[in-house]
């Protein structure tokens, strides 16, 4: 008896249920492909993971509201690609002030969003599903249409997420830092606790006196000031920044939210929860590049898993109304 409920206690925690896939999920890749297991290819999911890592924070905020920002891929395109844009005709421009400028854009973008849902009282969907045309079309414009390559960039801009500290990839302690932050937002600070309360019953949240136009306004701020960050890494990572950087990258921070338990309706989920879903969403990425033909079912695959832990996620919630309301009856 005690061995089905400690079972049925882990399988209600989603964080030990993701530590669990990722670790068989990896078994498995070492048996079918031992090179999987390289500290190389290791180093590799890590570093993309960081960026998906970073963005899927900022939607997590907006999920958690019960709204979705739908632009973030956009707003990593358009800040990358304004960054490269001045680091190749100021190469003098330190690449750390560069980096303010791409974070200071993707802010300023998040803003637009922000004041579209908080003051035009525009649903998050329609409103970031306009933007994300928008931004799109922007970036097309600022570049002309062209891609700004690596030997056009300094390499101290290259270097940004490619350099070191303590033997670990600044693109990791990027991703630690931010991670670091939200957790401590979310946990510990007044904002946090207004987020969870706009999501969990925004009219009850109004009643005891949530601002719920500067909570909206601020997560949607929060999303692309983040997306500004990655945008920037992305472009120096790759070294390239391209029109179509970072295309469909929305689908992923969704999955990676909802993945690690975050409800679409609002209300509950972990910045934990969030890494370790973003965590194997790169380790599902990197195996399809390595298997052959495989790479073509990325977008198929991350779909079938958006809507495979939507179905998990909406069974695990009636199951604990359930419970509460047996609770209660008895």
């Amino acid at each position: 008896m005690k061995t089905i409920i400690n079972t049925k206690k882990i399988l209600e925690n989603r964080e030990a249920v993701l530590i669990g896939l990722i670790l068989f999920f990896m078994v498995v890749m070492t048996i079918a492909m031992p090179r999987f297991i390289k500290p190389s290819n290791l180093a590799n999911i890590l570093k993309d993971s960081s960026l998906l890592i970073m963005v899927a924070c900022g939607q997590f905020l907006v999920i958690l509201t019960g709204g979705i920002d739908l632009s973030v891929g956009s707003n990593i395109a358009f800040s990358g690609m304004a960054a490269s844009l001045i680091n190749m005709n100021n190469p003098e421009l330190s690449p750390w002030v560069t980096l303010l400028i791409g974070i200071a854009i993707g802010l300023s973008l998040g803003m637009i969003n922000g004041s579209l849902v908080a003051f035009g009282k525009v649903p998050a969907i329609i409103a970031t599903l306009g933007t994300m045309s928008v931004f799109r079309g922007f970036t097309f414009v600022i570049s002309k249409g062209q891609w700004v390559t690596a030997h056009e960039m300094t390499d101290s801009f290259m270097n940004l997420p490619h350099g070191n500290f303590l033997g670990v990839p600044n693109l990791i302690w990027f991703a630690v830092v931010v991670s670091a932050l939200f957790f401590y937002f979310m946990r510990y600070t007044r904002s946090g606790r207004e987020i969870y309360a706009i999501g969990g019953n925004r009219s009850a949240a109004v009643l005891v006196g949530v601002n719920e136009k500067k909570v909206e306004f601020l997560i949607f701020s929060v999303s692309g000031l983040v997306s500004g960050l990655a945008g920037v890494l992305w472009a120096a990572r790759y070294a390239a920044a391209v029109n179509e950087m970072a295309t469909g990258f929305e689908l992923q921070t969704v999955a990676a939210c909802v993945l690690g338990g975050v409800s679409v309706a609002g209300g509950s989920g972990t910045v934990a929860g969030v890494i370790l879903g973003a965590l194997f969403m790169g380790l599902l990425n990197n195996s399809m590049t390595m298997i052959r033909n495989m790479a073509f079912f990325q977008m198929l695959l991350q779909g079938l898993i958006v809507i495979t832990a939507m179905a998990f996620n909406v069974i695990m919630e009636r199951r604990r109304e359930t419970m509460l309301l047996n609770r209660r009856l008895a």
